[in-house]
């Protein structure tokens, strides 16, 4: 099973659109606190419908009780940072995305802990500043499943 990882989301319906690809694609879903919502917060349940009941999610108090409690493979950390592309990475079960707040992107600390080659960018325009978030989950996490041969 490959891992969606949200470091502190603060749209809710950012979160909900994620917890349904989560649900349609078989990824586990970890939310790394504090979030900037409830989870029964309206719009998070209009965005997730009724997938967010199917969606395998955890929650975690901080980003070092998720490291201490997951297991995973490789954890790849998406920023605009990056020099690598996300197209070039090779993912691998049991392996990791993680995403950063809307606003903020990811902190220096937590992109610094990780290899350079583990810090994948999606490409966009030069004078463009940033994606949507659930956009560019799904581009990942559709990327990361084709490399699997979309295995249920």
């Amino acid at each position: 099973m490959m891992h969606i990882v949200l470091y502190q989301p603060e749209i809710p319906p950012n979160t909900g659109n994620i917890m349904r690809l989560a649900a349609n694609t078989g990824f586990r879903l970890h939310l790394i606190e504090p979030l900037g919502f409830a989870l029964d917060d309206r719009q998070l349940r209009r965005a997730g419908l009724d997938y967010r009941e199917w969606a395998d999610t955890s929650r975690y108090r901080d980003f070092e009780h998720f490291k201490k409690s997951c297991k995973f493979n490789n954890l790849y950390a998406f920023t605009t940072k990056a020099k690598r592309v996300y197209s070039s990475a090779v993912f691998a079960p049991d392996d990791a995305l993680l995403f950063g707040p809307e606003t903020r992107g990811l902190p220096e600390k937590i992109l610094d802990s990780l290899d350079g080659d583990n810090k994948l960018r999606v490409p966009m325009k030069s004078t463009s500043r940033s994606l949507n978030l659930s956009n560019t989950v799904a581009i990942a996490v559709y990327e990361a499943w084709r490399q699997q041969g979309f295995r249920d």
